[in-house]
């Protein structure tokens, strides 16, 4: 993992440790990079009603939209596990869902980067990194209707 990288997941699991995660007792926490090297972060944000639940990838780029820096990201970090005695635990890299997925793509097309999604375990170094086309083959998009 470059220190670049590194810094990048360490910033996720530090939002992680934020997660409001009270009925799946599991916390994700993402952090975006933008072209400017800033880091935004994220954290998942459950709700009673399950379908109201915010993503940690969703809450970071939101964070990044609203301060106006949609089209300037270039890679994003997702860590997450279980949490147990308050902190986040595994050993296994977590994937964004497939909503997370079209959000990141989203960025993507929008920054005209292929955004690079590093996949991290929530200890250790376990890392799969791959860009959003690849985790999303023939997204739908910005561009399909003419924005962008």
């Amino acid at each position: 993992m470059t220190p670049e990288i590194r810094q990048l997941v360490e910033a996720a699991r530090e939002a992680a440790k934020q997660a409001h995660a009270p009925y799946s007792t599991y916390g994700v926490g993402a952090a975006v990079r933008l072209s400017d090297g800033q880091i935004i972060s994220g954290c998942n944000f459950e709700n009673a009603s399950y379908g109201m639940t915010l993503c940690a990838e969703t809450v970071a780029l939101a964070t990044v939209n609203s301060a106006g820096k949609l089209r300037d990201v270039r890679e994003i970090a997702i860590v997450g596990g279980l949490i147990k005695e308050g902190a986040i635990q595994g050993i296994e890299s977590v994937h964004p869902c497939g909503r997370c997925r079209q959000i990141i793509n989203e960025a993507a097309q929008l920054s005209k980067h292929d955004v690079m999604v590093h996949c991290a375990a929530a200890e250790g170094d376990a890392l799969n990194s791959l860009p959003i086309s690849a985790l999303l083959p023939h997204a739908f998009g910005p561009a399909d209707i003419g924005v962008g």
